[in-house]
């Protein structure tokens, strides 16, 4: 028996280590036929060993001419209104066409700022995930945007949600850990140890417009999550966790629920709705909102 990752190094011997773990973190090697847990898990030599290589992500990434809906701008930070679909940054399989392809268009200075791959990205959105992200224009907004987003103070982020069913309450805060889902390294998952501090509060705001009028139709409820903290996937698990997992999302979600709301969702129903921060330059708080996507508004009765 030996450990996965010096089993690797044997195969790919021109891999680092760090290499090598993040394949394994990323979900790229499998041990017959299972995502391997982690680099140090032992194997053995009958086990089948498994690793794919990603494309490489280009280093530098190209200016495109695409069309953005800009909220707020000045010299030093810009909010978009994401639009769903949109990848926020080149990564293996999206190469082009990202939010910041675009940005390289829209402000070529932006090159740089916080490192060449991901110029001025403070935070992230999902790819199906619409809505508000703000983005820094020089470096010294980047390193005061970059650690008010790692601490998480003086940055109030307001999402909307549809979700399927009803939670029990009308309203609650969800604290926990989420790390790595322990067999799928794609997905989020809460969990005891290893993980890092999440804090969702949520809130029912409206009637739906898809409550059933019969027992073949199944509700859905519109929700506001104010979340504390900015892990991955924290309201698509939170949500889940509740039983009410988010419409549209095909990673923790209820495909055959989605196919009974009308119409079925094209991708999750989950919007950056309003952020509030401080300007990292001007110290003064500047707050945003973006009007509620159309694809959304067909489970929303009254609209909020």
């Amino acid at each position: 028996m030996q450990r996965l990752d010096r089993k690797i190094l044997e195969i790919y011997p021109d891999f680092s280590r760090s290499r090598i773990e993040g394949l394994v973190k990323s979900g790229h090697v499998t041990v017959n036929g299972a995502i391997a847990g982690k680099a140090g898990m032992k194997v053995s030599d009958s086990d089948e060993i498994e690793v794919e290589i990603p494309p490489p992500v280009p280093a530098i990434p190209e200016p495109e001419d695409i069309p953005l809906d800009v909220v707020f701008e000045d010299d030093d930070m810009i909010v978009i209104n994401k639009a769903p679909g949109m990848v926020v940054h080149p990564a293996p399989g999206h190469f082009s066409g990202t939010l910041v392809n675009a940005l390289l268009h829209h402000c070529p200075a932006l090159a740089g700022i916080g490192g060449v791959a991901r110029p001025g990205i403070v935070h992230r959105l999902d790819q199906d995930t619409s809505g508000l992200i703000v983005v820094a224009k020089s470096q010294k907004a980047m390193e005061g945007l970059a650690k008010a987003f790692a601490s998480h103070t003086n940055v109030e982020k307001t999402y909307l949600a549809i979700v399927h069913g009803r939670p029990p309450l009308d309203s609650g805060r969800i604290e926990n850990l989420i790390g790595r889902h322990p067999v799928d390294r794609k997905r989020m998952a809460i969990v005891e140890r290893n993980g890092k501090v999440a804090i969702t509060n949520w809130q029912v705001i409206a009637k739906s417009a898809q409550a059933p009028s019969t027992r073949h139709q199944a509700p859905s409820t519109p929700i506001v999550c104010r979340i504390e903290t900015g892990r991955t996937h924290q309201i698509r698990v939170h949500m889940a966790s509740l039983g009410c997992p988010v419409a549209g999302d095909r990673t923790y979600g209820k495909p055959a629920l989605d196919k009974r709301l009308e119409p079925p969702p094209a991708r999750q129903m989950l919007h950056a709705w309003k952020l509030a921060l401080w300007h990292p330059t001007k110290g003064e708080k500047l707050s945003f909102e973006a009007p509620i996507p159309g694809d959304m508004k067909p489970y929303l009765e009254p609209t909020p």
